[in-house]
């Protein structure tokens, strides 16, 4: 085995063990928020779009890069909780970017999570132009993103996350949403508790969301899936997920509210015609 696969195997094992003992300990991460920025006219008219009702058609994909229509998005899943995302006039975009999964091309935009070091990086190529953290350098404060790339825009909305010592880390973690080709696409980062209605009301109806499925790491199952019941959108697409046990346990619990479909590819392209007509749980294949 490669080395540094085995390194950042063995780091993925201690922190999951070690996030555990402080979720058993009683730490608890409690919603809370702050006056959130003004709604802009754009956000309103792409995030609350009407879902469509046309026939779903999610075109699976590999990962070459193929050109992409105006109406069209492609999302591949690298690892853990990356996410390489494509704009029509290619911006593409890393999710949770880290050391140990990378996308196999260089991105343009980074967002990162700090609730541990397979979240974020403290030495992204310096040549990536837009690098985003969802993190303040001042302790506890909120950090705040409204970025355009292009044809993308970037915002995020800040989360608490549970402290190594059992505490509450205020805007520790943020859901950063992505608008790009009149799609609404969350990633839900290192969610640790269930979301205000006042969260709600600022990330806005989405289309896809990237949801972490540990189970217990992040936020526990019924939890997760209140959020996912509150965000009401129409294509869930799971991550962050330690073994396919803990895959199987939500896929379990989601069955009971929502369909669920094993895709053949880690990458699909998708447009707003494209959404399911009613909500679907997705898996693109990795771990």
């Amino acid at each position: 085995m490669d080395p540094r696969l085995s390194i950042g195997h063995n780091l993925l094992k201690k922190i999951t063990l070690a996030c555990v003992a402080i979720f058993l300990s009683g730490g608890v991460a409690v919603a809370e928020s702050e006056e959130a920025p003004s709604a802009k006219p754009e956000m309103l008219e792409n995030c609350p779009g009407l879902v469509a009702t046309h026939a779903p058609r999610v075109i699976p994909a590999s990962l070459r890069l193929a050109a992409l229509a105006g109406d069209q998005v492609r999302i591949s899943y690298v690892g853990h909780s990356t996410f390489l995302i494509e704009s029509p006039s290619l911006v593409r975009i890393a999710t949770d970017y880290n050391d140990y999964v990378t996308p196999p091309v260089r991105p343009d935009i980074v967002t990162m999570n700090h609730a541990h070091s397979t979240h974020y990086t403290d030495s992204p190529d310096p040549k990536i132009p837009h690098v985003l953290r969802g993190w303040a350098d001042e302790y506890g404060k909120p950090m705040r993103h409204d970025a355009q790339v292009r044809d993308v825009r970037v915002r995020n909305v800040p989360t608490n996350t549970r402290d190594w010592g059992g505490g509450t880390e205020r805007h520790g973690n943020s859901i950063f949403i992505f608008e790009i080709a009149n799609l609404c696409i969350a990633h839900l980062g290192h969610l640790h508790h269930t979301l205000t209605q006042a969260q709600l009301n600022e990330i806005g109806r989405v289309d896809v969301v990237m949801v972490p499925v540990d189970g217990g790491v992040t936020l526990d199952l019924d939890g997760m899936a209140e959020v996912l019941a509150g965000l009401k959108a129409p294509l869930m697409i799971p991550m962050h997920y330690f073994s396919t046990y803990s895959l199987r346990r939500f896929l379990e619990r989601v069955k009971q509210n929502w369909d669920v479909q094993m895709n053949e590819t880690p990458s699909l392209v998708l447009s707003k015609a494209s959404l399911p007509t009613t909500p679907k749980v997705l898996v693109l294949p990795g771990h």
